[in-house]
């Protein structure tokens, strides 16, 4: 128990000084408080009264003061004490020696202890244990035993060694393997050191054998011969405290450059991932717009067949409305010749006959109002068929919309969730709460990727339908064109025109006009050779190695034009003239676009009054307004 009183307030390190010259003073009183010397050649340090070693020699006395004053685990105030007693040693009890005991004061110089070769990882060795300790029947609760008493110099592992013999006397004290277990290490060491029971007091010959000696395994214990020595070349190696900061640096450096190459990769992953954001943004303002084009084009739709059913409407009142006032007409008619009738006999023949033609054309007019009513019918049953229709390609594209936007914004997610799963895997996953996100995004992810599965095999199905009923209207239109071939009349508003042929008038008039130096001829000679020449050119569009093309850019989108400078257009000009060059062009220009990878002329709806393409509703509308107004005149005048 150390003589300082616990009452006394404890002292800061920067009062050390002051309070050691405090504490020499008093020692040079030689009072009996603090008292050394009670011999000739006795010594006690008057600190230490309680400890087992209390009788001194004055050399070991200053080395239990200089060791003690200088361990920086020790209180500022011990430390302190035994600073001014080693002071009180050399200044004064050492000039009061004779001569030939006076200390011979040398300059503690340690060794380096970077080149100074230890066993790694770090160990201790603890020698002469006590008799409690060494019975070999209870290894395992003495090495807990002794793991209790060293606490606080933190022990990882302890571990009894037995001799050849079966005999228990040594144990391994084994710390971290860091600098902070080195430093656990080197605390135990000067324990032992300041108690006067380091290594080199066990290694001399009148050593106590009262207590346990230790120290810090080093390269003589690592190739020692005996128990120690195997044991510590079984499981550690030797290394020096510079070797171990040379791997700490290279270990430094190997992270480093990891650090740094996962930041690149991680740099490199931000960049993937804000490209894939703006890719994607991207699709979705496209996507916005042509929902927006579209949504316009289902809304003149409905409203062309809106105003196509209200004209349909208002054409069957009309027509309902002739019919009711021919059909009063016929009754005062009949009227009136009954009242004739009654009045006068003459002509009763006459009068016979009209009024039995008068009765014919009734019945006619009942025929035909039954006729009405039932096409009248026909015609509400086919608008609702087609407002049905027109409904369900609707809602099906409203679907396809729909699933679209839904796997355009499912396909945001994944990628997102792909994007934060990656940057987690080479962040790594160092703590609990790291690892859990990582396994709660990937089940996440795992949950996206079967929605967008599912969605995808619904979209399919979607898809399937819109080809199947694309099929059917694209059969229809094949069926429509062959029918208006078949029926063709002249002055047609909308036909069918065979893209990609040559106009016949136009390139013969041109051919004639040519060889006639500038005047149409009437002549067979003219007509043959110009037939000739159109069947020829006829042939040369129809040539799928001829592509007299050359694509240019117009605000911002290609578009294919024909060469001037071709050689064959350039000799058809010159033999024929502008005129024919001008027919052959078009010809192209109408292959090229409506059937350039077939290069043979091809039949499509057309509005000849317009000069234009027309699409398959507004040939179907027309061609339906031409039956009824042909069904209608054959219904009044047959």
């Amino acid at each position: 128990m150390e003589h300082t009183s616990e009452e006394e307030s404890e002292i800061s390190d920067s009062e050390i000084d002051e309070y050691k010259d405090k504490i020499y003073a008093q020692l040079r009183l030689r009072s009996q408080k603090l008292k050394v010397q009670y011999g000739e050649k006795i010594f006690r340090c008057p600190f230490c009264l309680g400890k087992r070693k209390q009788d001194y020699n004055v050399k070991d006395l200053l080395q239990h003061a200089s060791g003690i004053g200088a361990a920086q685990k020790r209180k500022p105030r011990v430390r302190a004490a035994h600073l001014a007693l080693a002071e009180y040693v050399k200044n004064d009890l050492g000039s009061s020696l004779e001569p030939s005991l006076q200390l011979a004061i040398v300059e503690y110089k340690p060794p380096k202890i970077e080149q100074e070769k230890f066993v790694w990882p770090w160990m201790g060795i603890l020698v002469n244990l006590p008799a409690d300790l060494m019975d070999t029947n209870f290894v395992r609760e003495s090495e807990h035993m002794l793991k209790s008493q060293l606490s606080r110099f933190r022990p990882c592992e302890v571990t009894i060694l037995l001799d050849s013999k079966g005999q228990t006397d040594h144990s391994i004290i084994k710390f971290a393997e860091d600098w902070t277990g080195f430093k656990d290490a080197l605390a135990f060491e000067n324990h032992f050191i300041v108690e006067q029971y380091s290594k080199t007091d066990w290694n001399r010959r009148n050593c106590k054998m009262d207590d346990l000696y230790g120290w810090l395994a080093r390269s003589d214990d690592y190739n020692s011969h005996g128990t120690i020595g195997e044991h510590l070349r079984k499981i550690g190696v030797l290394k020096s405290v510079g070797d171990r900061e040379h791997e700490r640096t290279e270990r430094i450096a190997h992270f480093t450059r990891q650090i740094e190459e996962k930041n690149k990769h991680l740099q490199e992953l931000e960049l993937k991932h804000n490209q894939t954001a703006m890719k994607l943004e991207s699709m979705m303002k496209d996507k916005d717009r042509m929902v927006e084009e579209h949504n316009e084009k289902i809304r003149k739709m409905q409203e062309d067949a809106r105003w196509n059913s209200s004209k349909i409407v208002e054409d069957n009142q009309r027509l309902q409305q002739e019919l009711k006032t021919r059909r009063e007409q016929a009754i005062r008619r009949h009227k009136q010749l009954e009242e004739l009738a009654r009045k006068s006999n003459i002509d009763r023949a006459k009068v016979e006959a009209e009024k039995e033609k008068n009765a014919n054309e009734n019945v006619l007019l009942d025929l035909a109002t039954l006729k009405h009513k039932k096409a009248r019918e026909e015609l509400r049953q086919l608008l609702k068929k087609h407002e049905q229709e027109k409904e369900d390609a609707f809602r099906r594209q409203y679907k396809l919309e729909e699933d679209l936007t839904s796997k355009q914004n499912l396909e945001m997610e994944l990628a997102q969730l792909r994007g934060k799963l990656e940057v987690m895997k080479h962040m790594g996953a160092e703590a609990d709460t790291t690892s859990k996100e990582f396994d709660k995004v990937s089940e996440e992810l795992k949950e996206k990727d079967e929605q967008l599965e599912a969605m995808e095999s619904a979209n399919q199905a979607l898809i399937i339908v819109e080809r199947r009923t694309n099929d059917e209207l694209e059969q229809a239109k094949k069926e429509l064109i062959q029918g208006l071939q078949q029926i063709q009349v002249t002055r047609s508003t909308i036909g069918v025109k065979r893209m990609g042929v040559l106009d016949e008038k136009a390139f013969v008039a041109a051919c004639k006009k040519k060889e006639g130096n500038g005047v149409s001829k009437k002549n067979a000679k003219y007509d043959v050779e110009a037939t000739l020449v159109l069947s020829k050119w006829e042939d040369e569009i129809k040539q799928p190695d001829w592509h007299p093309f050359k694509v240019i850019d117009v605000d911002g989108q290609t578009k294919e034009i024909v060469r001037e400078d071709d050689e064959k257009l350039q000799a058809l000009k010159e033999e024929l003239g502008q005129e024919a060059h001008d027919v052959v062009v078009k010809a192209l220009l109408e292959m090229n676009e409506y059937n350039p990878s077939g290069r043979y002329p091809v039949p499509v709806l057309w509005n000849f009054k317009e000069n234009r393409r027309a699409p398959l509703d507004e040939a179907v509308a027309y061609i339906l307004k031409q039956w009824k107004a042909s069904k209608n005149k054959r219904t009044y005048f047959s």
